[in-house]
């Protein structure tokens, strides 16, 4: 194992339309003492050749065929290959600039960092896309996730793609093949927990290619909060209040629809705030985009992630509870007596 070699890691299924910039973006490191490890999930669509090309041209590039189609599995199978020192998760459609590997390893090295992360920075291809892309920088869309949108270091809770020694993530146990989602937060939660330390800094950029249509988006948050649900039910210690907050705010939003059936005024009293509010937001960040068509879309991605969150966290809530209750009342087998 050599003090500077740096395994980057990119879990890959039906990235071809991206992962071919993402590898470029990787293999022009200023850091070039890097094994970059591409697991791929059994790709139907091409990913497979475009890292081939890449390893005709570059050594360093590998390319792990992995047939299950889970991230927490990709990224393990990634660290039994990995021969760095160090780790670095870079997502499929995702680029990073040239001095981001060697800034993230410059940090890992100061003494008290177990794990670094910089901003993920969403980018969009359509006008829908580039308000999602605002709005995932947003505190209103995203709470107090200082990755979306933070300028100063500082420790944290979680990391967005992040880096770590690898030593930690063995010591820890990789991450948990059970989640099909918020792994990455799950993880940094038990490395937390074991007593290790991670650190936020903004010299890290990652370009994060952003859901491209608000259904889209709301399929992800929707993902994303039936993912939580099963990360507390591991860690309950993990809630973070705007974890919370979608899940009351759908439940808030159904009693004002049911109330407002008989009483129309009364939908509109209580949910005025949450509509004035996001329209301020949406007229405050909506400088940064560059046409009436974009802004028109971010209140849509607003509620989508918002809704989508909350109408997840409910629905993986409810199969839980009635799981739960099957269980409870399987029929007992009657005791014979002799």
């Amino acid at each position: 194992m050599h003090e500077d070699l740096v395994t980057v890691v990119i879990p890959a299924y039906n990235e071809a339309a991206h992962l071919g910039a993402c590898l470029d973006s990787v293999r022009a490191q200023e850091h070039a003492h890097l094994q970059i490890v591409v697991v791929d999930a059994d790709s139907s669509d091409g990913t497979a050749d475009i890292v081939r090309e890449r390893m005709a041209e570059d050594p360093r590039v590998e390319l792990v065929h992995h047939p299950r189609q889970n991230i927490p599995s990709s990224l393990n199978v990634a660290v039994e290959h990995a021969r760095g020192r160090w780790l670095v998760r870079v997502d499929a459609h995702s680029t990073i600039g040239p001095t981001y590997v060697g800034t993230a390893l410059a940090r890992l090295r100061q003494p008290g960092w177990a794990g670094v992360g910089g901003r993920k920075d969403g980018v969009g291809s359509t006008p829908a896309g580039r308000a999602i892309a605002v709005a995932m920088a947003s505190r209103l869309g995203v709470g107090n996730s200082v990755y979306h949108f933070g300028t100063t270091p500082q420790e944290v809770d979680h990391l967005a793609f992040g880096a770590y020694r690898l030593d930690v993530v063995r010591e820890i146990g990789g991450w948990d093949e059970r989640l099909t989602a918020n792994e990455d937060f799950e993880f940094d939660h038990r490395l937390r927990k074991a007593g290790h330390h991670l650190l936020f800094d903004p010299a890290l950029v990652i370009d994060w290619q952003c859901r491209q249509s608000v259904p889209d988006l709301f399929r992800q948050y929707r993902r994303y909060g039936r993912g939580k649900v099963d990360v507390a039910v591991l860690h309950p210690d993990s809630l973070r209040p705007r974890h919370l907050v979608p899940p009351l705010f759908v439940a808030y939003s159904t009693v004002a629809t049911v109330l407002g059936a008989r009483r129309p005024r009364w939908f509109g009293a209580m949910l005025g705030p949450y509509v004035a509010a996001v329209l301020a937001e949406s007229v405050r960040s909506g400088s940064r985009l560059s046409s009436t068509r974009e802004r028109l879309w971010l209140p849509a991605a607003f509620a989508a992630m918002h809704v989508g969150w909350g109408v997840g966290v409910w629905s993986a809530a409810r199969e839980k509870f009635w799981r739960g209750a099957r269980d409870r009342v399987r029929p007992r087998t009657p005791t014979r007596r002799p």
